[in-house]
């Protein structure tokens, strides 16, 4: 990679390195800049020395970065990835499931879609059933919550998505917040971890979460 391309790809590589998920909703213009053959040619000769390399999911939809060869610091370093994302993988799906059932949409939450908590605050407060399904949710371990206050408890889960990087928040004076590509790769792993390794994420999962995948 040359000197120029080099400082004109930094920050992105940089963003990339820290683990960051791209897509075109949370930076259209990197994300376009990653769909040039020429863009990830150089960029992965900068990452072969750093056993990194550009990854993306089937559609692609999401850019990330994936071990090139999975020596043993490479293996030690993604079963710690992999330990947190598998603990975040079961709150993630009830949420999408919640998302599905209070919004009434009969598909899961997709890149672009916009979600604003005053529509899940006024659902749930006419559905004991969805409010209760909330509170789990929201004190679950992966998002946090130590409120019984339903505003609260939506605060956090929207900032706990947010700060995974599954949810924008394109004005911070707003409250709404937009789906982005993330959510594809989490969807492709929980059918790969199922489909291909034969490692159920539970041993009894719920049969609304099954229903998802």
């Amino acid at each position: 990679m040359t000197e120029r391309s080099m400082t004109e790809h930094g920050p992105l590589l940089e963003r990339l390195l820290a683990g960051e998920f791209i897509c075109a909703v949370s930076d259209e213009s990197a994300f376009r800049r990653l769909q040039d053959d020429e863009v990830r040619e150089q960029l992965d000769t900068y990452l072969r020395p750093l056993n990194r390399r550009l990854a993306t999911n089937d559609e692609g939809s999401v850019y990330f970065l994936a071990w090139r060869r999975l020596d043993e610091g490479a293996r030690e370093q993604l079963s710690r990835q992999l330990a947190d994302t598998v603990n975040s993988l079961l709150p993630m799906l009830e949420w999408l499931q919640l998302v599905q059932e209070t919004l009434g949409r009969d598909g899961l939450a997709a890149p672009g879609d916009v979600l604003k908590p005053a529509d899940f605050s006024s659902r749930c407060e006419d559905n004991q059933g969805l409010r209760e399904r909330l509170e789990r949710l929201a004190t679950d371990p992966f998002f946090g919550s130590q409120s019984d206050q339903l505003d609260a408890q939506l605060k956090q889960v929207f900032k706990r998505l947010k700060e995974h990087g599954y949810l924008l928040q394109p004005h911070a004076d707003r409250q709404y917040f937009v789906v982005t590509a993330k959510i594809d790769y989490l969807v492709d792993l929980v059918r790969f971890i199922r489909d291909e390794e034969n490692l159920p994420v539970d041993d009894q999962p719920p049969a609304s979460q099954e229903s998802l995948l």
